[in-house]
């Protein structure tokens, strides 16, 4: 299978959702070398930060000067998440082609994260969509928390369907099921899935995080619906920080191993995420959550995954 058209697609979300939070502050050119050795090792989609204040989120500032840094290739989509207009407005100036929008189908979180409630988080968001439209951007829509909630606890799936029809309607090219709060099971996700196929055909993408260490298996509940599509973060690095507990983003390489175990192929090279998710943790101090980085994977994986 081409590396264009491998079974899987990881969007790697490192550069943005990894560091976000991050007390390491990494620089522009940092960044940008960061995200390029990632295109290295075989990463097709790459969210390279968010446009949004930087005096709130210095993590993420200079994310257009990143963007100028990095070089454009036919087989690689850059994306950003924006989060107003101003955002909105930054990434066309830029000429970033691909934006992410998200909602929280929480009231407690959307509140917390947002600093609204999902009504107008919702009207804010399906403004965006026909502003990136009228731009010429195309848009991933996505629903956090749509397996539950840390504050609120189960959430009705009919309420995830509705705001993905609303979505869908407003002209998102792409819809995305957060696990926000990494509440998700398997039999929740073997059941939510075919319920958003009934309704669109749209592209779907799962965005998992591992607080229960769920996520692989929840990945694999996915696959088996339907799904090939999948956000990750190499090391595990990643979290909300407005939901106490709640762990990082399924690492890249352990998702990429567990596929290629099978068979099927991610395009990922494992080598080289391993070898960037160990200069990642020198970087910052400490051990990363993921695990194939510390088990000795080389006499398992062999050349799988590499170009």
């Amino acid at each position: 299978m081409s590396v264009a058209d491998p079974g899987i697609i990881i969007e790697e979300n490192l550069p943005r959702d990894g560091l976000q939070n991050e007390q390491v502050l990494f620089s522009v050119r940092e960044r940008a070398a960061l995200i390029e050795a990632l295109v290295g090792c075989g990463l097709r989609r790459i969210q390279i930060g968010s446009f949004v204040n930087p005096a709130r989120v210095p993590q993420m500032a200079g994310t257009e000067e990143v963007f100028g840094l990095l070089k454009q290739r036919e087989h690689v989509i850059y994306s950003a998440l924006v989060l107003n207009r101003k955002g909105m407005e930054r990434a066309a100036g830029c000429g970033i082609g691909h934006v992410s929008i998200f909602v929280s189908v929480s009231e407690t979180h959307s509140r917390r994260n947002a600093g609204c409630s999902v009504d107008e988080a919702m009207s804010g968001a399906l403004t965006l969509i026909g502003l990136a439209k009228g731009m010429g951007v195309t848009v991933q829509a996505g629903v956090m928390n749509a397996f539950g909630c840390h504050f609120e606890g189960a959430v009705a799936p009919g309420r995830v369907l509705e705001m993905i029809g609303r979505f869908a309607g407003e002209g998102a090219d792409e819809i995305n099921l957060a696990d926000t709060s990494g509440l998700a099971n398997p039999a929740q996700v073997e059941s939510l899935i075919p319920a958003v196929r009934s309704m669109t055909e749209l592209p779907l993408a799962l965005h998992l995080h591992d607080t229960f260490g769920f996520g692989i298996a929840n990945a694999h509940a996915a696959w088996r619906v339907g799904v090939r599509r999948f956000d990750a973060s190499c090391g595990g690095l990643g979290g909300c920080p407005f939901i106490p507990g709640a762990s990082g983003n399924l690492p890249t390489e352990d998702l990429a191993w567990f596929f290629e175990s099978m068979g099927i192929s991610t395009g990922v090279d494992l080598g080289c995420a391993v070898e960037l998710v160990m200069e990642l943790e020198r970087k910052l101090g400490r051990r990363l959550p993921g695990r194939l980085a510390h088990t000795g994977y080389r006499q398992f994986c062999g050349g799988l995954g590499s170009e």
